[in-house]
C-alpha cells in the first residue's frame, strides 16, 4: 500500500481544438502523480520521496519514470491525459 497526500480534482487534460473522441489517450495513476508531485513540485529527494510513498527508492524511480513516459508520449503523440479516479 503506497502512501498518497493528493489526489487531483481534475479528472482529464487533452490538446486545445481537438475533440476527444478523435484522441488516444493515456492514463496517469494516483501514485505517478504523487512521485511528480514530491519531486517536481515539494522538491524532495529521493529518501525522502520513497519514505513519504512507503516504498523503496527504486519503486519510486520506476513510477516517477513511468509517469514521465506517459507525460512524454501524450504530448509528442498528441493524446488526451486521463487521471485514475
Amino acid at each position: 500500500m503506497r502512501n498518497i497526500e493528493f489526489f487531483s480534482d481534475v479528472e482529464f487534460f487533452k490538446p486545445a481544438w481537438i475533440p476527444s473522441i478523435q484522441l488516444e489517450e493515456v492514463e496517469l495513476l494516483h501514485d505517478e502523480i504523487e512521485a511528480l508531485r514530491l519531486k517536481n513540485i515539494e522538491k524532495l529527494d529521493i529518501i525522502e520521496w520513497a519514505k513519504k510513498m512507503g516504498i523503496s527508492k527504486s519503486t519510486f524511480a520506476r513510477i516517477y519514470n513511468q509517469a514521465l513516459d506517459k507525460i512524454a508520449d501524450a504530448i509528442i503523440n498528441v493524446k488526451s491525459i486521463k487521471i485514475e479516479k
